[in-house]
């Protein structure tokens, strides 16, 4: 059975500007998580609260910064963050950091740009070593949304993770991204899945709602599910209308 989880910085926002109450927004809605983007932004007393009030667990959240980890001049100011996003995560309960990989560099090779990102997950993973927690690096399309970005794709991500060969850390798997660049959910993660820490859905065109595109998020949902993905599927997109109308119609379609 699928657990969703409610992006509360895309959900919510026209019902209110307060971040923590749109925890129990997503708790009425019949939502079994609640996720967001970063954490320095937001009153976490109130967040935690809410999280307690609601017995709704935190999915997931950015690890601040966002850093050029394909530039190893980079690293340090990225791992300082990590291990003060680890401390937000386990504070508040959380599974899972986010990272990207940052954009393509100019004048490098992607060689060593990518030597760079598995040297930056490495020493990534030495900082969450013992914590329960996984650091996902999210691939994004570059057709649409990211162009420049280094790692649109989800089989080279794999690669990376497996380079790095540790538990933790792995991928966030965005059927929206993937499935823009091109890509089949079974092919690309064809005995890999369990390399994937979170999930994240949206419909193409336009980042919105499933079930307003064209993207096949059922089908590639199902197969994780039945491959063995038992983490949260995040719903990361913009409501067309009422939030909980959209989750509801959501659930529905993908459920």
């Amino acid at each position: 059975m699928t657990r969703f989880s409610a992006c509360i910085d895309m959900l919510f926002t026209h019902e209110t500007v307060e971040v923590a109450q749109r925890i129990y927004l997503a708790k009425a809605a019949g939502i079994d998580a609640v996720e967001f983007w970063f954490w320095s932004n937001k009153d976490l007393d109130a967040i935690a609260a809410a999280l307690d009030a609601t017995g709704l667990p935190l999915a997931g959240l950015v690890a601040e910064p966002f850093a050029t980890l394909t530039d190893p001049d980079d690293h340090q100011r990225f791992l300082d963050g990590l291990a003060t996003s680890l401390d937000v995560a386990r504070r508040l309960g959380a599974p899972v950091l986010i990272a990207q990989a940052g954009p393509e560099r100019d004048g490098v090779s992607r060689t060593q740009q990518r030597d760079a990102l598995t040297e930056a997950l490495a020493r990534s993973a030495k900082v969450l070593a013992g914590s329960d927690v996984r650091l996902a690096v999210e691939p994004l399309n570059t057709l649409v949304d990211h162009p420049g970005y280094f790692l649109p794709s989800t089989a080279e991500a794999l690669d990376i993770i497996d380079d790095v060969a540790r538990p933790e850390i792995a991928i966030l798997y965005d059927l929206y991204h993937s499935i823009v660049m091109g890509e089949r959910t079974e092919e690309v993660l064809a005995g890999r899945v369990d390399r994937v820490a979170h999930i994240h859905v949206a419909d193409h065109p336009g980042r919105q709602q499933p079930g307003t595109g064209h993207l096949p998020l059922k089908r590639s949902l199902d197969w994780l599910v039945g491959q063995g993905y038992a983490g949260y599927c995040g719903l990361e997109f913009r409501p067309n209308g009422d939030t909980s109308a959209a989750l509801e119609q959501t659930q529905a379609i993908l459920g």
